[in-house]
């Protein structure tokens, strides 16, 4: 039973109240691939750190199409050309972009769908909506794909300096309470113009543009590659790789039928993926991990029940690449506490590494000067802090249980 609601504004704890610039829009919001990311958490397992962090990829949609209709209110007071086609393209490539996020968005990337990113499916579901809404999605999909012959568009959904950031990290702060991401995408935006038809910040927001990457380096280290928060990721892809190894041996796993599609298959027909992909959410994950949490299986029950009562792995950063000898010992360690083989104390021990840049010179941000010169960013800004901002940072990490060293 589908009911006509006349809703056009809803309440952001970020902006205030948002308005839905149209029907063609307020029928998308409405469609359940759409209503879908209601179920997927923004920040993936970020809530064990941050409790706060609950909100949704929906959340962070809305407030991307928020942020858009003003980008489009500034350029068009500027003189830029876009018209209400364009307008109406821009505002359904935003709204949809993040639709291939699958369960707790980018901790189970290339797990649940191997080989296909969620750019890719979140193009696919676009593709099935332009048939479903009489093509009228076309436009949009060539300004996501960048296929449109102006390219300031594109740069505004996915750029270094994109309406999708400015949102993100400035909601990502508010519900994880780090105060570091809080930017001013007011002003930002305000202080965007097309050059040629390539997006610029005029030069008065230059401190503005250094605020916001310096904000994204700090809530990349204190949030996003938080210790924590990686080693509970590292649990949740070794749940899923675990739970594969039992399927493929026979072992009984009590798992959502919605997922279970999804496991072992490579290859997967089109139509039939999106039919299914739509089916899971984060519900699907924490359903598999409650209902192992008394598997037979040793290796799947622990995992499963570290997740759930936040009994999670201990982490160490460091400035060089973990020796083998380190991470043997604590395999050994394991090994002989918990009497199990090499394969399965690799399920809890880990090394990997983290590299965090906030600036990218290779996908430059332009600076339009008051002499209405368009220069790349650190050419831009004489002062070093600019040029430390594209240095490229790695640090080195283990993970293992916490047992008696």
């Amino acid at each position: 039973m589908k009911q006509q609601n006349k809703l056009k504004i809803l309440n952001d704890p970020i902006y205030g109240f948002i308005s839905i610039p149209s029907d063609a829009i307020f029928e998308l919001i409405e469609h359940p691939y759409f209503q879908r990311l209601r179920r997927i958490t923004q920040m993936g397992l970020s809530y064990l750190v941050y409790p706060g962090a609950h909100h949704t990829r929906f959340h962070h949609a809305i407030g991307c199409l928020h942020l858009m209709q003003r980008a489009v209110q500034v350029l068009r007071a500027k003189a830029v050309e876009i018209s209400n086609e364009e307008e109406d393209a821009l505002f359904k490539a935003i709204l949809l972009h993040d639709l291939g996020h699958g369960p707790f968005s980018h901790a189970l990337e290339g797990l649940i769908v191997p080989g296909i990113s969620h750019e890719e499916i979140s193009l696919l579901f676009m593709q099935d909506l332009n048939q479903q809404f009489n093509g009228s999605l076309t436009l949009a999909i060539q300004i996501f794909q960048g296929k449109y012959d102006r390219p300031f568009m594109l740069d505004l959904i996915s750029s270094q300096l994109d309406v999708d950031r400015l949102d993100y990290l400035k909601r990502d702060s508010f519900y994880t309470g780090v105060a570091e991401g809080n930017i001013n995408s007011q002003r930002l935006i305000a202080m965007l113009n097309v050059v040629d038809d390539k997006l610029v910040v005029e030069e008065k927001a230059l401190y503005s543009v250094e605020n916001f990457l310096s904000g994204r380096r700090l809530m990349y280290w204190q949030v996003y590659l938080h210790k924590t928060g990686i080693g509970a990721e590292h649990l949740l892809q070794s749940v899923m790789q675990r739970v594969q190894e039992l399927l493929e041996n026979d072992e009984p796993v009590d798992i959502p039928s919605t997922l279970n599609f999804f496991m072992g298959k490579k290859d997967l027909d089109r139509d039939l993926l999106l039919e299914k992909f739509a089916a899971i959410d984060d519900t699907d994950i924490i359903a598999l991990l409650k209902s192992n949490m008394n598997n037979k299986d040793f290796v799947l029950r622990e995992l499963c029940q570290m997740i759930i009562n936040r009994q999670l792995l201990r982490i160490k950063f460091a400035a060089k690449p973990i020796t083998q000898k380190k991470l043997q010992k604590k395999i050994d360690q394991l090994k002989k506490s918990y009497k199990l083989t090499d394969k399965e104390a690799g399920y809890f021990i880990f090394n990997g590494k983290v590299s965090n840049s906030a600036y990218a010179k290779a996908k430059p941000i332009l600076i339009l000067n008051k002499k209405n010169k368009v220069v790349e960013l650190t050419n831009a800004a004489k002062e070093p802090s600019f040029k430390a901002l594209a240095e490229v940072v790695t640090k080195y990490y283990y993970c293992y249980p916490k047992i008696q060293d």
